[in-house]
Formats: C-alpha cells, structure tokens, sequence
C-alpha cells in the first residue's frame, strides 16, 4: 500500500507538469503554424471553418512531435521537484533505489509510447492525408479578382482587361468601371470597348459577368483578315470563366509515405520488392545473352559466376576492340544489353532508395513514440541532479536534448533516404544514444553523492 501510495504520488507531480507543457508546446507550435500559413487564406474569400479545419488537421504532426517533448519537460520538473524538497533523500531513506523511484514515470512512459504508436498508425496518416487534401484545394482556389485601374490584367486566361478608372462613390460591390476595353488572347481577334460597365466577381460560379453599357464590338475574322466587322450596342453581357473561381473539395486516393500506416507501407514495399525482382530476372537474361553472343564457349555455371557489373566490364572491353569477329548486327544488340543493363541498374538503386524512404517512415512511427520511455530515462536523473522545478529550466534543457535528437533523426532520414545508411539504424540510433546516457546517469546517481554543476543553469536559475 505505501509503494502504491508513493507511484501515485510521483504520478501526480508529473502528470500536472505534463498537461502544462504538452499545452503550451502545441499553442507555440500551432501560433507559428498560423503565422508561416496565413498568407495562403488572404483574399481566398474562405469562411472561417474552412481556416480551423485546416489548423485542426494539421495538429495531429504537431502533437506527434509536442508529446515526446512534453515528457521531457515534465520529468525534469517532477524529479527536479521531488530532489529541491527532499522528497528523493527521503524516498532513498526508506530504502527504495533510483531505478524504483523512477519506475512510476517509466510505466507513464510505455503507455504514453503504446498511445503514441496507435495514433501514429490510425489517426496521423489520415489527418496528414486530409490536410494535404485541403491545401492543395485552398492553393488552387483563386483568389477575389482584382483590377488594376489603368493596367493590363493578364491573369485571366481568355482575356486580357484595361480599364481607365472606377467610379469611387460606388463604395460596395458591384463596382462601376469607366472606359473599359476586353481582348480575347484566344479564337477570332476581338476587342470590346465600353463606356462604363459593373462587375460583380460573385454573380456567377466560375467566373464573372461584365454588364457593359454604350459600346461597340471589333471582330476580325480567324480565317480572313480582311473580313473585319464592328458592333454596337447600349448594353451588353459577357461572361469571363475564371477557372477554379470557386473553393471546391477533391478526392485524392494517392498518398505520400507519411499519410500512409503500417499496412499500407508494408505493402507498397512488397511491390517495390518485386518490380526488383522481375528487373534482377530481366538483367540475368540480358546476362545470359550478352555472354553467349560474345563468348559461346562459356558453361552456364561460368556465366552465373559472372556478376553484372563485371558482365558491363566485359561488354564494354569488347567493345572497345577494335579486332572483332562480331558482326554489325551483334555489336549493336551488344549495345543494347549494355544500356538496358545500366537502365535496369539505376532503376533498381531508385527503387531501393524509395524503399529505404518508405522503411524510414515505417520506423518513425515506431522509434518518435518509443522516445516518451527514452526521454524519461534521461530527464529523472538529470532533474535529481539539477534540483530545480522551474519551467523555464526544464523547458531550456529539454529544447537542447530536443534539438540534438532531431538533428540525428533528420541526418539518419536524410542518409537512410541516399542509401547510405541502414533506415533501422538511422531511426533508431537516437534512441539508443540517449538510452545509453540516460542509463549511465542514473548509474552516476546511485553510486555517486557528487552532483554535476551546470554553468548555464545557474546564469538560468532565477525563475
């Protein structure tokens, strides 16, 4: 009952610092989302749920990535807490080692990391494809047309517009325009010239009707020049189409390797596994082929034994030869094997390296979430040894872990995506260092009474 007590007790004095800084890491996160993104929806004309679908969507990648940090900031606080009052003396006075101490916070960790892996599985990929869906969509909705009184607008694709001034009593739309001229870029040469004309962008959906008043129409024919007539009319209406005017939605079933989950990676990596496949049977032939057109007296073991780069080497040596007893026709199909087989070549490499891409993103689903236990390992010691529970401690420190976790994570994304590194490795490896060095102090604080002394942290203590 008393151990109970006590792992409810440190439970408590994380899970409060946690909620806080999980809190205010996605309000930090999604301000500067807003603030990066709030050019896209100037002059869209979108209504206000569109924005926060938008925000909402693109929360979920902002909560993979705020809820390993938010651990962090909170086990510093907690254990920082717990070693100012004396509350870790008097747990180690009872007779309960670190390792036991920090056993409620580790357990937090694992469930924290089993949560993290489903929704990395079930709810981010969708919300990443959702949110993908959308921008693409508010990017091609085109924003309100504007006119630039006595400039060309060119930004239409049928039509080129002058206009010489606007009536500035008209304060609301539609708006009254003076000596207006229309050019069609497309069809039969036309000009329409008019006194004054009103234009309301939102009249019609997918474009704009002019209503043009005391003007005339010049035509010249497409098929002959000299047949050029003029019009003129009191009032006329001509309708411009603006392509995607409107804000439509689109269904895309494509998704990119971070809106897919662990099924449906495994299986575009099968598929890549077997394009390679068929391509490797298809270079064995090709092989095969090449060698028996230059060297008949080869067995099939011979020619098995023979790799394909060394086959390349071969093909190009007699090539180079200027004595040959091979034919035009032979040396031209010799030619041929040896592109298709530097073809089949970089295609396998491109798609192992699209395999690598997707293996990484399989990894990351797994390797972010398991940081919440890593994390924990590292920030329970490093608080009993810091002693401070300030949030601006705890929230400096762990930006600084933060950092040099992700640098690791995007240098081995980077290198696993060029084939230069195993994408287990790269995705892994920051896990594996910083378990090391979370073990280790925590080794350093059951056999040692020193405490390490940070510079930084006292220039930083005054909270």
């Amino acid at each position: 009952m008393i151990l109970k007590s006590i792992d409810k007790f440190i439970l408590k004095e994380q899970f409060l610092p946690f909620v806080v800084s999980l809190s205010s890491i996605i309000t930090i996160l999604i301000t500067n989302f807003i603030i990066k993104n709030f050019d896209r929806f100037l002059g869209k004309g979108l209504p206000l749920s569109i924005m926060i679908e938008f925000v909402f969507l693109n929360l979920a990648w902002i909560i993979a990535l705020a809820v390993p940090m938010a651990v962090l900031i909170s086990t510093l606080m907690a254990f920082g807490k717990l070693s100012s009052d004396n509350s870790i003396t008097a747990l180690r006075s009872a007779g309960l080692s670190y390792s036991r101490i920090i056993l409620p916070s580790s357990v937090f960790g694992i469930l924290l990391c089993l949560c993290m892996i489903m929704f990395n599985n079930l709810m981010l990929p969708d919300m990443n494809h959702k949110a993908r869906t959308l921008s693409r969509d508010i990017s091609k909705k085109r924003p309100d047309l504007e006119f630039n009184i006595g400039f060309f607008t060119e930004s239409l694709p049928q039509y080129g517009i002058l206009i010489e001034s606007r009536d500035l009593s008209v304060k609301e739309a539609p708006f009254k325009y003076n000596n207006i001229k229309i050019f069609s870029k497309e069809g039969p040469t036309r000009t329409v010239t008019a006194e004054s004309g009103m234009v309301n962008p939102f009249e019609v959906d997918g474009g704009i009707i002019f209503h043009l008043n005391n003007g005339y129409i010049e035509e010249l024919s497409q098929n002959d020049n000299k047949n050029y007539r003029i019009i003129e009319f009191d009032s006329y209406d001509i309708f411009i189409p603006i392509n995607n005017y409107s804000f439509k939605r689109r269904e895309r079933s494509s998704r990119g390797d971070r809106e897919m989950n662990y099924f449906m990676i495994n299986n575009k990596i099968n598929k890549f596994i077997d394009k390679i496949d068929r391509i490797e049977r298809k270079m064995s032939n090709r092989k095969y082929q090449s060698l028996e057109l230059t060297s008949k007296s080869l067995s099939n073991e011979a020619n098995d034994s023979i790799a394909i780069k060394d086959t390349l080497k071969y093909i190009n040596y007699v090539l180079d030869q200027n004595s040959t007893n091979l034919t035009k026709s032979e040396i031209r199909k010799l030619k041929n094997f040896r592109n298709g087989l530097k073809s089949d070549i970089n295609l396998i490499n491109s798609y192992k390296k699209t395999i690598n891409k997707y293996r990484v993103e399989l990894h990351k689903k797994f390797s972010i979430p398991f940081a919440c236990i890593i994390f924990i390992l590292v920030g329970a010691p490093l608080g009993i040894i810091v002693r401070n529970n300030g949030l601006s401690i705890s929230f400096t420190m762990s930006l600084g872990f933060f950092i040099i976790y992700w640098s690791f994570l995007i240098g081995g994304e980077e290198l696993a995506d060029r084939n230069l590194l195993s994408p287990l490795i790269a995705m892994w490896l920051p896990n594996i260092l910083f378990m090391l060095i979370g073990i280790y102090m925590i080794y350093f604080i059951s056999y040692s009474n020193k405490r390490i002394v940070f510079k930084i942290y006292d220039v930083l203590r005054k909270d």
